[in-house]
């Protein structure tokens, strides 16, 4: 029996005005909830000094603070006439480049399921061996001199190009140091099962060891600038699992980072493969990790808004409010001595990108407080 190839035979009905078989649809992702609207005076919560509308935390206060409802973007993040400004070099890393993390993708439409066993534990059954290319960009300032030794910022997410203009400013304000920022992709997807949930969520190392190994001679080489190693001139920066990757990066490997900078951090139990030594992910910082380890040389600029993600997912195991998550870290973060500043942003929502325009410049001068810089 002759069998007609299946591109004829859609052709053949087109032509005889026939609709051709339909395609398979994914299922939608059920519709997410809208946060709830959070009051920063909730019992329980850090006391905070609220400040005036518009108004920032001061740079050299560390504490918790309250601001809003009005979010006016800083002078900073927007271009300036007559200020210096730095290179951006972009380029690409494919998963073909990398030892540590070869590449991993969930099947589009499908999504974790609680263990019925375990609402604390998300089972992914849909995750495989995938490719990727991620995106970099490396910022140098107009004022670095090649062949010189700088500190330098590595950002999630990016590119990041209003990190970028931010820091034309400062630098040219001299508020912050000459710095490189390195600006790094994620590997793609999102959450559990996801390249990019394993890299931001995973309660080790690793994302900095691959950062260490793997990307920042890359970008020694085709930007030509030369990177600190001194962990003070070191920092780290991301927004939601980006922001908790960026203090997991400076919790496990303090000898190469320092200072941390996060907007709604995601200090909630994301974590996949479940690990039996931090059993409920980056919710173990305020949970367990903090106040039972001795106070690490790290100083964290904190956001948070009072829309902030509620139970994102399927997972019903009081451990996925964005709101309390940061709270908590406030908490634990004071109780131990830590160098930290923590921000309640009224009016805003998850990543709140204006709340960044906001506070950006002064969160960037406050992270780099008591820099002095070392000669390598």
């Amino acid at each position: 029996m002759l069998r007609v190839p299946s591109i004829a035979l859609s052709i053949g009905l087109l032509a005889m005005g026939q609709d051709a078989p339909p395609r398979p649809v994914a299922p939608a992702r059920p519709a997410r909830p809208a946060p709830p609207t959070r009051d920063p005076h909730t019992p329980g919560y850090v006391t905070a000094k609220e400040l005036p509308d518009g108004e920032n935390a001061p740079v050299d206060q560390d504490g918790n603070f309250i601001l809003g409802p009005t979010h006016k973007p800083a002078p900073e993040t927007t271009v300036q006439e007559g200020v210096p400004q730095g290179a951006v070099i972009e380029f690409t890393m494919a998963s073909t480049d990398s030892k540590i993390y070869p590449g991993i993708a969930r099947e589009p439409g499908t999504f974790g399921q609680p263990d019925p066993n375990d609402p604390a534990k998300m089972m992914v059954t849909t995750s495989h061996p995938a490719p990727y290319t991620r995106k970099l960009a490396v910022y140098v300032p107009k004022q670095y001199v090649p062949g010189t030794t700088a500190p330098f910022i590595v950002g999630a997410d990016g590119p990041d190009k209003m990190l970028f203009t931010a820091l034309d400013n400062l630098i040219a304000q001299k508020k912050v140091p000459v710095m490189i920022a390195i600006s790094i992709g994620n590997g793609s997807g999102d959450a559990q099962g996801s390249q990019r949930g394993l890299e931001y969520d995973t309660m080790s190392g690793l994302y900095a060891e691959f950062v260490e190994k793997e990307v920042l001679p890359l970008v020694e080489e085709k930007a030509n600038v030369k990177l600190t190693k001194d962990p003070e001139g070191r920092a780290t920066m991301g927004g939601s699992s980006g922001g908790s990757a960026a203090l997991i990066m400076a919790w496990y490997h303090p000898e190469w980072y320092h200072r941390v900078l996060t907007y709604s951090g995601t200090y909630v139990n994301q974590q996949w493969p479940s690990n039996p030594d931090t059993p409920h992910g980056a919710w173990e910082f305020h949970e367990r990790l903090i106040p039972n380890s001795p106070v690490k040389p790290i100083r964290l600029w904190m956001e948070v808004g009072d829309r902030d993600n509620y139970n994102a997912n399927t997972m019903r195991d009081n451990m996925h409010d964005w709101v309390v998550a940061n709270e908590n870290m406030a908490k634990v973060l004071a109780a131990k001595g830590y160098h930290y500043q923590f921000v309640f942003a009224v009016n805003a929502g998850h990543t709140d990108r204006n709340v960044k325009a906001q506070t950006l410049p002064e969160a960037l001068e406050w992270l780099w407080k008591g820099y002095r810089g070392k000669v390598e």
